[in-house]
């Protein structure tokens, strides 16, 4: 059995790694020769939406699956329409505009910050007047790990903002003041199995994710995160991995995203799970059993960002598994990451102050 992904990145190459045990092929789809799925498979080189790349791609495997969010929905259907193309293009093409998430959520009745699409500085005005300050000004398409974004403060902010990225199809958003960034990662069959792993809080930097713990403990939040989920998969006849990203505000949950593909926060499911997200991924897009979600004991996950510690000193710590994508370092690149998996939280919490203290 041979599984195809568009992109070849680390989310690819360790879809692969994980499927490779179930005696699985992978083929890779990918603008860079040099991408980190080549370390584990082949690439076709090609641009996203070359239609004759993806058809070779097609060709040469039994089911089609994507790693980026980025792959243009127009040039993808022609294949879905002669072969499995999982999670569903309808997914796809709901994740890759913010407003038409934000629309999704509301008719699902998932709580968002307030929105409103914004064409001109005049919608803007219009925007900050009806929803306030402070605000998001953000890209519809294409922003992710902090890109295409605008603070808003103060009225004055409204010329720069639009100066910065009034060049596109916008979306304001009102500012959530929340206590913590929450998220959860489900996963459904093609058979319509489905599992949850438990909430990871996530602590960012500079828009990029820099560590995760899991399992975030609230039984309420599990709930809320779990109901909401369940409305996203069965709305869009999901199969694979989902992943939705909350603000946590008064003990309730606001939704600021989705991703339709194994997701950054999930990493420590490798070692922290009794099976990982991407291991539950494959099966789920081949209809094979779900492996079970359970955490093993208590976890972490810190992303290596621009360059990374010395590795000696990175397995020195204790309970520590080091994972690398074989990246050039560059400013703001994740080159890789490492889980945390520990006894307790204590133990864990140790273990993660002792790798945010090494020098990068």
């Amino acid at each position: 059995m041979k599984i195809g992904i568009i992109g070849a990145g680390q989310l690819g190459r360790m879809l692969a790694l994980a499927g490779y045990p179930l005696g699985l092929r992978f083929v890779f789809l990918d603008q860079s020769s040099d991408a980190p799925g080549g370390q584990v498979g082949k690439i076709i080189p090609g641009a996203f939406d070359d239609p004759d790349k993806l058809a070779e791609l097609a060709d040469e495997v039994d089911v089609v699956t994507f790693d980026v969010e980025n792959v243009p929905v127009a040039a993808v259907e022609p294949i879905a329409s002669s072969k499995p193309f999982l999670p569903p293009v309808k997914a796809l093409g709901a994740s890759q505009d913010r407003l038409h998430e934000k629309t999704l959520f509301r008719q699902l009745k998932i709580p968002t910050p307030e929105f409103m699409a914004v064409d001109s500085i005049e919608d803007l005005r219009a925007a900050v007047e009806n929803i306030g300050l402070p605000g998001v000004l953000k890209t519809r398409r294409l922003g992710y790990d902090g890109r295409g974004q605008f603070y808003l403060k103060k009225p004055a902010d409204i010329e720069a903002a639009w100066q910065a990225l009034g060049t596109v199809p916008l979306i304001y958003e009102g500012f959530v003041d929340f206590s913590r960034e929450v998220s959860i990662i489900g996963v459904r069959s093609t058979r319509g199995e489905t599992l949850f792993y438990p909430l990871s809080a996530n602590t960012h930097s500079q828009g990029i994710l820099r560590y995760s713990i899991a399992p975030y403990r609230s039984a309420s939040l599990q709930k809320q995160a779990e109901t909401y989920m369940r409305r996203l998969l069965k709305h869009l006849d999901y199969a694979g991995v989902l992943t939705i990203e909350f603000f946590v505000r008064g003990g309730k949950l606001i939704a600021n995203e989705m991703a339709p593909r194994v997701h950054n926060s999930g990493h420590w499911t490798i070692e922290g799970a009794q099976t990982s997200q991407f291991e539950n991924h494959v099966r789920a897009i081949l209809g094979l059993p779900l492996g079970s979600t359970r955490p093993n004991g208590h976890s972490a996950m810190m992303n290596f960002i621009g360059s990374i510690p010395e590795l000696g000193n990175i397995l020195r710590v204790s309970g520590v598994h080091f994972h690398s994508y074989g990246k050039e370092p560059r400013p703001n690149r994740k080159l890789g990451h490492c889980t945390i998996n520990a006894p307790s939280p204590a133990a864990r919490d140790r273990a993660l102050q002792q790798l945010l203290r090494l020098k990068m």
